[in-house]
């Protein structure tokens, strides 16, 4: 990589480590500096509340001309990430990215991304649709992913803690994670949920 993109993410790194925004960090891995983490606070007033979230950021050697590749590895429930795998859908890490932007910018739009989801250009189609049909149900999973997942404050929520427990006692091969994806995918219908497993065997 050429000296002058180093000395670049040099200077990006530094300047969200310096900053005084508190929602946002960064950590470089193994000192490389094509491979960073970010953390982002989940936003007030959203169901990601008070959750740490954690992104994988690779940098290619054609930044800042490409963009950085950058996915979730916290999981959460959100229509622009996958829930499975945290692949990202936005348009700046895609043909929105300019040679201007900074890993900075990248962090605080995710940021934004967990305030304003846009579900008609889903990542994860089940969860934009439970979004857009059921939003009540959406804000109460993506709650209990935070706080399952990221750390989020709060109590869980009974129902589905029962729904997971039962969920296991039927399908005993399961983890607490598969379970609470199988459940979340099918709105917890508990029944449904059970179903579709048996009949992937």
């Amino acid at each position: 990589m050429a000296n002058i993109a180093m000395q670049r993410i040099r200077r990006e790194f530094k300047e969200v480590v310096r900053s005084d925004e508190q929602s946002i960090k960064l950590e470089l891995q193994e000192d490389n500096v094509l491979s960073l983490t970010g953390y982002i606070t989940g936003p007030e007033k959203t169901p990601y509340e008070g959750g740490r979230f954690h992104v994988q950021i690779t940098i290619p050697e054609t930044y800042p001309f490409n963009p950085p590749i950058v996915k979730f590895t916290t999981k959460l429930w959100h229509p622009n990430i996958s829930s499975q795998t945290g692949v990202i859908c936005l348009d700046i890490l895609k043909d929105q990215w300019a040679a201007a932007m900074t890993l900075r910018i990248v962090l605080l739009s995710l940021q934004a991304l967990l305030s304003a989801a846009e579900p008609d250009d889903p990542q994860d189609a089940v969860v934009a649709n439970q979004y857009k049909t059921k939003h009540s149900l959406f804000q109460q999973t993506a709650r209990f992913w935070a706080q399952t997942f990221a750390g989020a404050p709060g109590p869980l929520n009974p129902d589905f803690q029962k729904k997971i427990d039962k969920f296991l006692e039927v399908a005993p091969r399961a983890d607490r994670h598969t379970a609470i994806q199988q459940l979340s995918n099918f709105d917890w219908n508990i029944d449904k949920a059970i179903e579709d497993v048996y009949k992937s065997d």
